[in-house]
């Protein structure tokens, strides 16, 4: 029996990728988790007799041969499969977009960076040049839409929009898809809303806005994750973290990002949850943390992701051209026009004097200008940055300062020069014209 599953709290991108998987493979019979997202249960309350699957205490574990697991990487997330996981005789296929490392050892998978682990498995069909049901295309589209924001999140690849675009051409309705994604508010999701807006809190780290929330449920409340994801836009910060408490023996993290700086994701791995480099969630025991330890974890968190990713150091460029303050302009400007760059470094016994970038040029009117010493033209307030800064950083100075050049500086000496070019290059991978 080859058997495909996903992670609890099954969200429409692993309940997509679970029947994309029984399209792709007929004999493969789903098994879907006993708890699943309030809009999959919705979906599922109506469609489940028409597509093959099964819940976890209809499964006969000694007949499986094959698992297929989709969505996920990691065994703990899987809903009573303990029985199969030390099975030596299994043969084991894994279908997965997050990269944070699981402990499921395939025999194969395909995992990649991309918006939608359902968007994998679309690729497979248009190999095999499939054709879908409109009802198979709208299930497969809503679990694109959700993990993508509709193709506006952050992760969402070319690839995904291509997928989307294939299953639109099969018949995928639009209007039911955004029926289920964007369920209407109940008077007590709008007032857990106006709750978190009334109690924000906000922090800086490494420059980045965060937000912050602790809130109480007496009741079952679905829809939580759409209420912090829009959260996080009225409060105007790249990063929001809300913390649920429904009961005294756990309570549930949310966090949504809206800036590559900041991986949700990873950051929830590590409290033992999981999800995208946007958007993630995680369950923790209170007797683990509390909710100012869960805070000031989560804070610890964001500051040592951010400290271990790319410094300025690994952007720059070196060595940095320099000349003295008697250089002519003249002189500067072949320099300039050899070595193809837009500013030179004015420096004397080591120190910086100032810069000319080639902007200056048009600051020469007459012909016998191209003959005076670069100190007559060369702007003397420089701002300078520190080779351990963060790209951001840099980023935000020259857009600060309108400016395109930030001599890096460490102990006191020019070790190197970070350009616009440098920064488009590493946020973007393109150069400017």
């Amino acid at each position: 029996m080859h058997i495909v599953t996903s992670h609890k709290n099954t969200d429409f991108d692993a309940l997509a990728s679970i029947i994309a998987t029984t399209i792709l493979y007929p004999e493969a019979i789903g098994v879907v988790p006993k708890h699943v997202n309030a809009n999959v249960g919705k979906f599922l309350s109506t469609h489940k007799t028409a597509f093959n699957i099964i819940l976890p205490n209809e499964l006969e574990h000694e007949k499986v041969t094959k698992l297929t697991v989709v969505d996920t990487d990691q065994w703990r997330r899987l809903d009573r499969m303990e029985k199969l996981r030390d099975r030596e005789d299994l043969e084991i296929d894994l279908w997965d977009h997050h990269m944070h490392g699981g402990d499921i050892e395939a025999t194969w998978s395909c995992k990649e960076h991309i918006g939608a682990t359902v968007t994998l498995l679309i690729r497979e069909m248009k190999v095999r040049g499939m054709k879908l049901t409109p009802l198979d295309s709208t299930v497969l589209l809503l679990g694109l839409y959700e993990d993508t924001g509709h193709l506006t999140f952050r992760s969402t690849t070319p690839e995904d929009a291509y997928a989307a675009a294939y299953l639109l051409e099969n018949g995928a309705d639009l209007n039911i898809a955004a029926s289920f994604l964007n369920p209407p508010y109940e008077e007590i999701q709008k007032d857990i809303l106006f709750e978190m807006m009334r109690e924000s809190k906000k922090f800086v780290v490494n420059n980045h806005s965060i937000g912050m929330n602790v809130i109480t449920l007496d009741r079952k409340v679905t829809n939580l994750a759409a209420i912090v994801n829009m959260y996080r836009k009225i409060i105007n910060v790249d990063a929001v973290f809300i913390i649920f408490i429904g009961d005294e023996k756990r309570s549930t993290v949310i966090g949504r990002s809206g800036i590559d700086m900041i991986d949700i994701g990873a950051i929830m791995k590590t409290l033992g949850g999981g999800g995208h480099p946007g958007a993630g969630s995680a369950t923790v025991k209170t007797s683990k943390f509390t909710t100012d330890t869960l805070q000031e974890e989560l804070l610890r968190l964001l500051d040592e992701q951010q400290k271990d990713g790319a410094k300025v150091a690994d952007i720059m460029s070196f060595p940095v051209t320099q000349v003295s303050p008697d250089t002519t302009m003249l002189e500067v400007q072949k320099i300039m026009a050899n070595q193809k760059i837009r500013g030179v470094l004015v420096t004397e016994d080591e120190k910086i004097q100032g810069i000319v970038v080639l902007w200056d040029f048009k600051k020469i009117k007459k012909e016998k200008q191209w003959d005076l010493s670069v100190k007559a033209f060369m702007t003397r307030d420089i701002k300078s940055i520190a080779p351990d800064t963060l790209p951001v950083h840099a980023a935000e100075m020259m857009a600060k300062n309108n400016i395109g050049h930030l001599p890096v500086v460490h102990e006191e000496k020019l070790i190197g020069i970070v350009t616009r070019t440098d920064v488009l290059t590493y946020f973007y991978g393109i150069l400017p014209e």
